[in-house]
């Protein structure tokens, strides 16, 4: 694996197909990704135990978002805020700080930085950021009883040697995706046009 290596050529194909679609079709998969995102975050509550592996993934939705268009991403982002304060108002503490910043950070930074150290350093920094302004100014026990809300050093550094390997695996997890994601779109594509893109 090559740290300095362009993490998907893919992101760049997908991101050019969908801006052959419409801004309400845009709109529409915002929407739908917006809520599934917000249903795998709310699983931690409604499946005890296996939903706590489960809700990493509200991730997915925010990064599919994201490919499409940063702006929809964006709003992706903030709707699947709105949507877990009405259904589960303690998830829409953790969301924007954690799996939805990494899904917003992988995306915008896979169009805009490119190699693969650039995206994992800016994506574990923004959540090493998001689990700090939880732990330390809102208080909210986010790593559990088991971490003090008072600021240690010793623990930031944890913080971001998790950070890092989590949003590691998130950007090889998001490489694979794309991968994916760019075969079954140049399946369904029935545009002559389209799949002349596809093969450029």
């Amino acid at each position: 694996m090559n740290w300095f290596s362009t993490l998907s050529h893919e992101s760049y194909k997908l991101h050019h197909y969908f801006k052959t679609f419409s801004y309400s079709k845009k709109l529409v998969l915002a929407a739908i990704f917006s809520a599934l995102a917000a249903i795998l975050q709310s699983t931690g509550n409604f499946l005890p135990g296996i939903g706590y592996l489960i809700s990493p993934f509200a991730t997915l939705p925010i990064l599919i978002c994201t490919i499409i268009s940063i702006p929809f991403g964006l709003q992706s982002y903030v709707l699947t805020f709105l949507l877990l304060i009405l259904i589960q108002p303690g998830e829409s503490f953790v969301f924007p700080f954690t799996t939805g910043i990494v899904g917003l950070g992988i995306g915008i930074t896979s169009l805009i930085l490119k190699r693969r150290i650039g995206i994992i350093v800016f994506t574990s920094i923004l959540l090493m950021g998001g689990i700090c302004f939880l732990l330390y100014i809102v208080h909210f026990p986010v790593l559990g009883p088991i971490t003090s809300t008072s600021p240690s050093l010793k623990v930031i550094g944890f913080i971001y040697i998790f950070s890092f390997i989590y949003s590691w695996v998130w950007v090889e997890l998001s490489r694979f995706i794309f991968k994916k994601w760019y075969k079954l779109m140049g399946k369904i594509a029935e545009d002559p046009k389209i799949k002349k893109d596809f093969k450029n």
